[in-house]
């Protein structure tokens, strides 16, 4: 099951928010502020993460900063209640993946966790199929040196 951290200090958003996620069949893992996001973050797997960006102790921008710092893989989408154009450039420039103003739209956020997620499942294919691609390149020159090797044993 995919594990989705919610990170609002409005409870009734975090609530609507863990409704829909379990609603789609994933799991809501809540935090109340950036740092204790931050926290469940280290202590989860998490697949995705959905953060308010104007919280108290910690906002979700330096949260999205933190986030990448650990893992730049993360998929994080950041929610505001005070849109401007300047904080979306910056929050897509820091790595976000999508930017969405409040109140959101269920069938909108819905739409846009399954496009995260599927981003996050085609890197990590993407990541193992680099990796079988360097097994190779490594191992063809191996297995050419030892049918050598054989070879001239063999004569």
């Amino acid at each position: 099951m995919k594990n989705i951290l919610i990170v609002d200090d409005d409870q009734a958003v975090a609530e609507m928010l863990s409704e829909v996620v379990k609603a789609m069949g994933k799991h809501p893992i809540t935090a109340a502020n950036g740092r204790e996001g931050l926290e469940k973050f280290q202590e989860h797997s998490v697949d995705l993460v959905i953060t308010d960006l104007k919280m108290p102790e910690m906002d979700g921008n330096v949260l999205l900063k933190e986030i990448k710092r650990i893992d730049k893989d993360a998929v994080v989408i950041v929610l505001t209640g005070y849109p401007s154009v300047d904080t979306a450039v910056e929050t897509i420039k820091d790595g976000a993946y999508d930017y969405l103003n409040k109140p959101l739209k269920v069938a909108e956020i819905e739409v846009v966790i399954e496009r995260a997620l599927e981003r996050k499942s085609l890197a990590k294919s993407l990541a193992f199929f680099k990796g079988a691609n360097w097994a190779l390149i490594i191992s063809v020159p191996i297995w050419l040196i030892l049918g050598i090797i054989l070879a001239s044993i063999l004569r």
